[in-house]
């Protein structure tokens, strides 16, 4: 598998148990990379728990995808409705008005995503990144209560 290019922030990896590895060694970041991968957190999550660049995450998942110690888990994504982007739309505009569209727009490609097809699993890191762009902190906490609402009703849920 190649991770030398596109958005590897919602791959999720696993570790591998194999007999008969043979000797290698393992730097600091890469033994806190392998310890942390669970087969449930995405790469992104990884990143921002450890501190480490998406950069350097990259590399480390080579490098133990190449020892045979860890392996991607294959997840079947559903994406989110039209309806989500409806109510995220309009939630989002009360907050901070008419550049709620390109705000979502740009999110969702910084996520390596489109709007088509944007991952439920995802749901919950968008609002969060939404939320980060209202400055009015009473309208950050309504735009928060009711996405939260929206995503607990539709069953996106961060896995």
């Amino acid at each position: 598998m190649v991770l030398s290019t596109g958005n590897i922030s919602s791959m999720i990896y696993k570790r591998k148990v194999r007999d008969g590895l043979g000797d290698f060694f393992l730097d600091g970041q890469k033994l806190l990379v392998l310890m942390e991968l669970d087969g449930k957190a995405t790469l992104g999550a990884l990143a921002a728990k450890t501190g480490l660049t998406m950069g350097a995450i990259r590399e480390v998942i080579a490098h133990l995808l190449k020892l045979g110690l860890i392996e991607k888990v294959e997840k079947a994504i559903s994406p989110v409705d039209n309806d989500f982007f409806r109510k995220l739309l309009d939630e989002l505009a009360l907050a901070v008005g008419p550049i709620a569209s390109v705000l979502i727009e740009d999110e969702v490609q910084d996520l390596g995503h489109n709007v088509k097809s944007f991952p439920s699993f995802l749901a919950t890191d968008l609002v969060d990144r939404l939320a980060g762009e209202i400055r009015r902190e009473e309208k950050k906490a309504i735009f928060i209560k009711n996405m939260v609402s929206i995503i607990q009703a539709k069953g996106y849920v961060n896995s």
